[in-house]
């Protein structure tokens, strides 16, 4: 696998995988932590919804920063290391149950991500600018990619045992271990980026920092500031007036628009040379914006329908295995003192003090009739983070067979441009949701469990827009991007 491409490929991956190990293990148990009555923060769906996504989109903001630093103070090295010891020490601090150390470890895995992630792609990037590598590329990033999702894959299952084992605390500190681990590898590698590293500096024409941080940073705190308190329109379905479903979602999409501004004016001010790339990897930017407001849902409402809405009981071998994996927990159907919640799953608060009534379990309250276990009987549930290993397994199962799809395309000269991957990716990953859709019908709009294939086949579905998409994004930026704003674009 390697042996046709820069040695410097087998670090990368490996420095991505470990990454991906801990960001995905913990997004795999962020809302469940969030959520959990006894051990977490005992919210609401709505407010761990709210903090999640809030969370997301600030991880989706930071790499402009990072990715701008990098291109012209620090280079990529430098920034790669420095966010991948400050999303380690962040996974570490979720694991100390104090709501203000909760914020600091995001905050710490937000600002990291900005510096982590947009700079390893554009380091693998420049690896392939040679003349020996460059009709390599594509493959390179595949590959690369493959790395996330090994990462992504094997991540829950340790989550998942540490949780039913040791508690919360010890899942968020594998994350942190695996993160630092990833940055371990990174170092090793060192001697085979030299020449590859080089910053950009500030170059003429380039917007000053300082008037970067006036005219964009600050803008944009006060914008959405200025979207959390403004209010739309009052409804039935909308009693609090949210403008685009939450305060947190109308904060952070006014907090974009000084950075979309700032992008814009990149198109303007480049060189004559420049404006076409950029114009099309801006075109690019809005069009898969739309794909990963899909994806993301992994980590909020699929993991609350894997929760609530779908069948985890295992039995027989299964039930043995994964029972010894300590990837499953025994819950007792019995009536007990119990968290009230209302038909739709809403735990019940009265002045911030979680009600209680006496009932089974909650996971039986949607089972059918028909399939409830006996009185006083316990039956084995396997955890609810381990759909999250859906889709990067479905990636690592796909992505041969996507490469070959495309090679024999190639071979036929009938391989389709990376616009029309992206497009197509586009095209498939929509009918992801009619996947769920029609998971809703059959389950009766949620008064009834439904089978786990539910999910498999919504994570299959989006996962092949996602191989048409994602590694060809990756690969396009760092074709078409000037040289001197390369890691900025990867932020893009």
């Amino acid at each position: 696998m390697w042996k046709n491409h820069p040695k410097a490929l087998p670090f990368l991956f490996l420095s991505e995988m470990w990454e991906r190990f801990g960001y995905y293990l913990m997004i795999g148990i962020f809302t469940l932590y969030l959520k959990d009555v006894e051990a977490g923060f005992a919210m609401t769906e709505k407010e761990a919804s709210d903090l999640y996504g809030t969370f997301i989109a600030l991880v989706f903001l930071t790499p402009f920063i990072g990715g701008l630093l990098a291109d012209r103070y620090l280079g990529y090295k430098k920034s790669i290391v420095l966010g991948g010891l400050l999303m380690g020490a962040g996974y570490l601090l979720m694991g100390v149950h104090h709501i203000s150390m909760l914020y600091l470890a995001m905050t710490l895995v937000i600002v990291g991500n900005g510096f982590f992630k947009p700079n390893i792609s554009t380091l693998l990037g420049n690896l392939y600018s040679t003349d020996n590598y460059k009709d390599k590329k594509d493959e390179g990033y595949n590959i690369f990619y493959m790395g996330i999702n090994m990462g992504a894959f094997i991540c829950n299952f340790f989550g998942a045992a540490l949780q039913i084992l040791l508690g919360w605390k010890f899942a968020f500190m594998a994350a942190g271990v695996g993160m630092f681990i990833g940055v371990i590898v990174f170092l090793i590698g060192t001697k085979h980026y030299v020449g590859f590293d080089q910053k950009k500096g500030v170059q003429e024409g380039d917007m000053p920092f300082y008037k970067i941080v006036l005219f964009i940073l600050l803008p944009s705190v006060i914008f959405g500031v200025i979207g959390w308190l403004i209010k739309g329109v009052a409804s039935p379905i909308n009693t609090d007036s949210y403008i685009f479903g939450s305060d947190s979602t109308d904060a952070f999409i006014f907090a974009c628009i000084p950075v979309v501004f700032f992008y814009g004016s990149l198109y303007f001010k480049a060189k004559q040379e420049d404006k076409r790339p950029i114009g099309a990897l801006l075109t690019i930017f809005a069009v898969v914006i739309l794909f990963w407001a899909v994806f993301k849902l992994n980590g909020s409402a699929l993991t609350t329908w894997a929760d609530r809405y779908t069948d985890r009981q295992i039995t027989g071998s299964t039930e043995t295995v994964f029972n010894s994996l300590k990837l499953s927990k025994e819950v007792e159907y019995k009536k007990d003192s119990v968290e009230l919640y209302d038909a739709n799953f809403k735990l019940q608060k009265t002045n911030g003090v979680i009600q209680k009534e006496f009932n089974y379990p909650l996971y039986f309250r949607n089972v059918a009739k028909d399939e409830l276990p006996a009185e006083g009987s316990k039956v084995s549930l396997w955890a609810t983070n381990l759909s999250q290993s859906i889709n990067p397994g479905w990636v690592i199962i796909l992505t041969p067979l996507v490469v070959a799809f495309f090679t024999f395309l190639r071979g036929r000269k009938k391989e389709p441009s990376t616009p029309s991957k992206i497009a197509f990716g586009l095209l498939i990953s929509a009918l992801s949701v009619l996947v769920m859709v029609a998971a809703v019908q059959i389950g009766a709009n949620g008064t009834e469990k439904v089978s786990v294939w539910w999910l498999v086949a919504n994570y299959g579905v989006i996962t092949i827009g996602e191989l048409f998409l994602s590694p060809m994004g990756l690969s396009v930026v760092s074709k078409l991007s000037p040289t001197n704003i390369t890691s900025l674009m990867m932020g893009g």
